[in-house]
C-alpha cells in the first residue's frame, strides 16, 4: 500500500519552489459547469462561503480540471499516471475558526460519485489554525492507497465506524479515520471525533479548528476519471 508522507498544507507552502512538470491538459469541464472551471495547477475560487481549489501538488502529476456550479456542487476530471505517490487533492473548504470546546456542533453531509478504477480516497481534511494537527476522514477509497502511521484499532464515532491511524509527517501530527466500508453519501458528526482525539486519547489540546476541507486525494487516474461532488454541506455552531 502506498504511504502518504506529506500533507497538502506542507506542499502548498512549498509550492513556489516545486517544479512538478505537471502537464495541465486541455480537457473541458462538464457542460453543467456554468459557474467556474479551471485547469490551472493552483486554480481556486470562492463560491457561497466555500473555497474551491484544483490543488495539483504531487510530483509526476498529469492533467486535471475542476468545475463548479457552487461551493457544494462541483467535480474534477483527472488524468494522472499509474505511478505511486499522491498527485493532487482537489477540494472544497469551509473555514470554521472555533476552538473545540466552543463548538456546539460541527457536521457535514456528502454525496459523491466516484470511479470504480484508479487509486484515490474521498476524504475530509480538517486542520487546526496553526497546522500542527491534521485529521483525515476517509469515506471511501480505491486502489493502492493507505494512511500514514500505525493502526490504533476501530472506533464508532460521528455516525460511522472507522479504523484509526496515528502518525506524523515531520511537519504535523496526522490522525486518519478510515471508514470500515465505502460510502458514497452520508452525514458525519465531526465534533465527537475531535472531542475523542482531545479528551479520550489526549492526542491534542483545545485547538482552534480552522479549515474543514472535503475532496479527492488522487494517486492515479490513468486515461481520465471523473470525481463528482453532487452535494456537500459543512455546518457549525
Amino acid at each position: 500500500m502506498a504511504t502518504r508522507t506529506l500533507s497538502r498544507i506542507s506542499k502548498a507552502l512549498l509550492a513556489p519552489a516545486l517544479a512538478l512538470g505537471a502537464t495541465i491538459g486541455l480537457a473541458a469541464a462538464p457542460a453543467q459547469a456554468a459557474v467556474w472551471n479551471s485547469c490551472d495547477q493552483w486554480g481556486n475560487t470562492s463560491l457561497n462561503g466555500y473555497t474551491l481549489y484544483n490543488n495539483i501538488w504531487g510530483s509526476g502529476a498529469g492533467s486535471q480540471c475542476i468545475w463548479a456550479n457552487s461551493g457544494t456542487n462541483w467535480g474534477v476530471w483527472a488524468d494522472h499516471p499509474n505511478t505511486g505517490g499522491i498527485k493532487s487533492y482537489p477540494n472544497s473548504k469551509k473555514v470554521i475558526n472555533k476552538t473545540i470546546t466552543s463548538l456546539g456542533s460541527l457536521t457535514s453531509s456528502y454525496n459523491v460519485t466516484v470511479p470504480s478504477s484508479g487509486a484515490y480516497n474521498t476524504s475530509y481534511d480538517i486542520w487546526d489554525t496553526d497546522y500542527d494537527y491534521e485529521i483525515m476522514l476517509w469515506v471511501n477509497y480505491n486502489g493502492a492507497v493507505g494512511p500514514l502511521g500505525t493502526s490504533q484499532g476501530n472506533v464508532t464515532l460521528g455516525g460511522h465506524t472507522w479504523t484509526v491511524y496515528k502518525g506524523s509527517n515531520g511537519a504535523n501530527e496526522v490522525f486518519s479515520f478510515l471508514r470500515t466500508s465505502d460510502s458514497s453519501s452520508g452525514t458525519v458528526n465531526i465534533l465527537p471525533i475531535l472531542r475523542w482525539i482531545k479528551d479520550t486519547k489526549g492526542w491534542m489540546g483545545n485547538e482552534t479548528i480552522g479549515d474543514v476541507q472535503f475532496g479527492y486525494e488522487v494517486t492515479s487516474s490513468s486515461g481520465g476519471l471523473n470525481f463528482t461532488t453532487n452535494n456537500l454541506t459543512v455546518s457549525s455552531s
